[in-house]
């Protein structure tokens, strides 16, 4: 997939191969993902992590444009849980969090295209998917890391060039209490791996 953020240059990811059966066969790439805001790269897997914002205005979201292209196309990204990671909660064993968030595909103009939602559960550190840089601290870590994988995959009627991707709400169960996030601005989700399937135009 290829991420920018508004108004920055296109960042190209790591290499994911390109399929096409034929000349007017499907294809399958990575698709043009504009991140507004970029949590930074796997640690292990090189990956790039965007952060999924609750949103009420479209233009806000993360927006996925789509390839010139004959029919509907097919978007799949995989949608992570995003968990603050404490070496010493759970050395203590206080890091138990159970998470359920829930985010919508939509068009520009906020018609909803599809719903996804991501369920996880924490309790060490093997349960995260991988760590992220850019942290301040001596390991250069960031304490924000995804956490659970759904790959969600959504079928794009061929009328429609950009979705936007945006949070509607998150549920954390703690051993301390639960905790509903629905305000917009706040990060709630992690996205990373996104692709795009298609038959490009003659």
């Amino acid at each position: 997939m290829t991420w920018s953020s508004r108004g920055a240059v296109v960042l190209t990811l790591a290499a994911i191969s390109t399929v096409s059966l034929c000349a007017q066969g499907p294809r399958e790439e990575p698709a043009e993902v504009r991140c507004p805001s970029v949590l930074g790269v796997g640690a292990h897997t090189a990956t790039p992590f965007c952060d999924v914002h609750v949103q009420v205005d479209p233009a806000l979201g993360i927006q996925v444009v789509l390839p010139r292209r004959r029919g509907e196309a097919t978007l799949s990204f995989n949608l992570h849980n995003r968990h603050i990671y404490s070496r010493q909660e759970e050395d203590e064993g206080r890091a138990y969090t159970r998470y359920v968030a829930s985010v919508a595909v939509a068009t520009l103009d906020g018609d909803v295209v599809a719903d996804a939602v991501v369920m996880s559960e924490f309790r060490t550190a093997v349960d995260l998917v991988d760590r992220v840089t850019g942290g301040a601290g001596p390991s250069g870590l960031k304490a924000i890391a995804p956490v659970g994988t759904e790959r969600v995959r959504v079928t794009v009627p061929a009328n429609i060039d950009t979705v936007v991707i945006v949070g509607q709400s998150l549920d954390m169960v703690r051993l301390d209490g639960r905790e509903t996030v629905t305000s917009p601005g706040r990060p709630i989700a992690i996205l990373s791996g996104a692709t795009v399937s298609y038959r490009p135009r003659p």
